[in-house]
């Protein structure tokens, strides 16, 4: 991409040098633990699914009763292979037996570590086989499919209900859309479980689980197939269960996931120690299923001002892409988030958003960029909100951005109604449309106010990097230097779920997801 801001390369790369820097800090110690949900997650991984008979996942019977036996700092995968050699039965038998209580945990003989381990890796083998057939399904439907033009429209339903939500998905299709998300049931990220089957009731949104990922997914390839596009689906890899909604979405052919380093414990209290051991492993998943992570930088101008901490979103970026990295993701699997959320008030403020969107494009060229439309300044007023959402459109073509999330016109009256979204599309397509090539015909002045700020948010965000270098993550995020919010590093909910690892624990899947995930060359882009 040739560079309209003249920026500083140097000090680009002295970000990236300090992110880096504190990324490695924190793997340091990552894989010295593990965490319930990251066995939970393997177990799903392995075929562990449904529930006992009071409706408790099996996955966490199975983890919660390995812990109460003082066996889970070995691993999940271990034991089950063991399991399986002792009663010749699959995963999720032995784990209804364990919810039964026809098997004690504790009972499992141990036999030598060569046999085990065989068969601990052929499981493991037998799962990455299933993620990857549903990645190559992506690609085939992809290769058939009409390529969507750039900006992608991204939009959300969220009633509650799932059936209802895959009514109103197809319809957004059908529509136009190009990406839709499901949005979360409120609180469902401080659940350290995933609830089973279809849901039909859900406050804000709904309930993130297996079958109803299954529902929308098929719903979207029937209105893909109508419409001769591919559909991408989106939901929310956060929270404490956030590496086991990473393989129920890599299982059932997700396209995104929200997958932020920093979210959970900025914005749900969760412990820092347990978000940074949780996002690893599931960044893994996310990598070799060829999901598309969307990062939450975003969120940070709802709490904080805009204008005033825009270089926060920058240095989160850097950090955002340094773990990712570590992770095993592509550049361009990396949906690194920003924000159109400058007050409208501001004189020249449509100048200060092109500046930030310029400025994320230019520095992450090969990262499908997610920008985020205006939530904290719209009022109600409806007519304003249609027409600052259009100004926000407009800066997302000019700028280049890929993955844009349109803004709706009655955003902070209700939950979107099909015309509502209906007409975010045609805004957005009447734009996209009329301003297509606009950015290749313009440059900015020189020194002018768009260069300057840039050069300025690059300049305040180096400084806030080489200090989180010097202080580490850690320490940055307990002074609250992200979103105005201070968070303890030995506080939050979720510590009680991090497990030190013992000498002899062992998980295949990092290891087997990470190689494979780097075999696989090129793919054209993953988003198509």
């Amino acid at each position: 991409m040739e560079s309209k801001l003249n920026l500083d390369r140097a000090k680009i790369d002295g970000c990236r040098r300090a992110a880096a820097a504190a990324a490695g800090r924190l793997h340091s110690w990552i894989n010295n633990y593990t965490t319930t949900t990251i066995e939970r997650a393997s177990a799903r991984l392995l075929g562990v699914d449904g529930v006992d008979a009071a409706g408790v996942p099996l996955p966490n019977v199975l983890v919660e009763k390995l812990k109460q036996a003082g066996l889970l700092d070995r691993g999940l995968v271990p034991w089950m292979a063991r399991a399986v050699l002792a009663t010749g039965k699959e995963a999720r038998e032995i784990a209804e037996a364990v919810a039964a209580g026809k098997v004690d945990v504790s009972a499992i003989p141990a036999c030598p570590e060569a046999r085990w381990r065989e068969l601990a890796d052929s499981m493991a083998d037998g799962a990455a086989e299933k993620i990857a057939a549903r990645r190559e399904e992506r690609q085939k439907m992809l290769g058939r499919a009409a390529r969507p033009q750039k900006p992608y429209l991204y939009v959300i339903v969220a009633t509650g209900n799932i059936y209802e939500d895959a009514v109103q998905a197809r319809a957004a299709a059908l529509q136009g859309a190009d990406i839709i998300a499901v949005i979360r049931h409120t609180g469902q990220s401080l659940l350290d479980y995933v609830p089973y089957g279809p849901t039909t009731e859900g406050f804000g949104g709904t309930y993130a689980t297996q079958e109803n990922f299954s529902i929308v997914r098929r719903v979207l390839d029937e209105a893909g197939r109508e419409t001769g596009r591919y559909i991408r689906l989106v939901n929310y890899c956060s929270g404490l269960c956030m590496p086991e909604i990473a393989a129920m979405g890599a299982l059932e052919r997700l396209d995104m996931m929200l997958n932020d380093a920093m979210y959970g414990i900025l914005f749900r209290d969760i412990n820092m120690r347990r978000t940074f051991i949780d996002q690893h492993f599931s960044r893994i998943i996310n990598a070799f299923a060829g999901i598309v992570i969307n990062t939450g930088e975003d969120n940070y101008l709802t709490t904080a001002d805009a204008f005033e901490q825009g270089h926060t979103v920058l240095a989160s970026q850097f950090i955002n892409e340094q773990l990712a990295l570590r992770s095993g993701l592509r550049e361009e699997q990396m949906g690194l988030g920003h924000a159109f959320e400058i007050n409208p008030a501001m004189e020249d403020g449509l100048l200060m958003e092109i500046a930030q969107a310029q400025l994320c494009r230019e520095i992450f060229p090969r990262a499908p960029l997610k920008f985020m439309p205006p939530t904290k300044h719209v009022t109600g007023d409806i007519f304003r909100a249609y027409l600052v959402n259009g100004m926000f459109n407009l800066v997302s073509v000019l700028t280049g951005q890929e993955i844009q999330l349109l803004g709706m016109l009655t955003e902070a009256i209700h939950t979107p109604y099909l015309s509502d979204r209906y007409l975010s599309i045609a805004n957005a397509r009447y734009i996209f449309n009329n301003a297509r090539h606009l950015g290749e015909e313009l440059l900015f002045r020189e020194q002018g106010r768009i260069q300057t700020r840039a050069a300025y948010l690059l300049d305040q965000a180096y400084s806030l990097l080489q200090e989180i270098e010097t202080i580490g993550l850690e320490a940055a995020l307990e002074q609250g230097f992200f979103a105005d919010i201070k968070r303890s590093r030995d506080g939050g909910k979720g510590l009680d779920g991090v497990v030190a690892r013992h000498a002899a624990y062992y998980n295949p899947f990092p290891a087997l997801f990470l190689d494979r995930a780097a075999a696989w060359g090129p793919e054209g882009g993953f988003l198509g």
